[in-house]
């Protein structure tokens, strides 16, 4: 990602478009409603605990029999709730840009197991604390933007580079794309490569 706009052709915004289409078309309308239960909590309470965090793996459909799971059980709820909730925090946060909240957001969850390398599930907490600001990362939404020949490196802070480069590409939108949420682009990249 670079700090110039992005200047895809008609063909690639059609292309996105398209792709987002296949998703309304193809997921059950009821496919995100554990996401959105997450999300209600998370909003009421400020933090979201390990109950939601097993929620949302499933959601993702990770594998829940790995060792950073038994790490995360082993994790006082409270000690859980206290990370999750300075995540939220940052996220939710307008007077931040997307891109500085999901940087401090996704710091704020890195000391947790299963959170300390990869961005999907932190990607899944941070949008279900801040739905309206945060997307989902994975690689297939890697994936999309690759295929518009979008690069996003892999380094440390990628997912704040990856909410930066959702930005960039709503700046630059046609309508009606221009008006999608950041969580409508990546499922948009994330169906791009279905």
């Amino acid at each position: 990602m670079t700090d110039n706009p992005l200047a895809l052709t008609l063909e690639q915004w059609q292309r996105l478009a398209a792709a987002r289409q296949v998703y309304t078309d193809t997921v059950s309308p009821y496919y995100d409603e554990t996401l959105q239960e997450v999300t209600r909590r998370a909003c009421t309470s400020g933090s979201i605990g390990k109950a939601d965090i097993g929620a949302l793996l499933m959601w993702k459909r990770l594998r829940a029999d790995t060792p950073w799971v038994a790490e995360l059980m082993a994790l006082a709820d409270t000690d859980v709730r206290r990370a999750t909730a300075a995540a939220t925090t940052t996220a939710q946060d307008t007077t931040l840009s997307r891109c500085t909240g999901a940087l401090a957001g996704r710091a704020a969850l890195a000391h947790l197991p299963g959170f300390r390398t990869g961005d999907a599930l932190a990607s899944a907490v941070l949008t279900a604390a801040a739905p309206d600001r945060m997307a989902i990362y994975d690689r297939r939404a890697h994936n999309g933007l690759r295929t518009l020949g979008i690069a996003l490196s892999h380094a440390p802070g990628r997912y704040s580079r990856y909410i930066a480069t959702i930005d960039q590409l709503l700046a630059a939108a046609p309508a009606p794309i221009r008006t999608w949420t950041p969580r409508d682009i990546d499922t948009a990249l994330y169906w791009m490569t279905a």
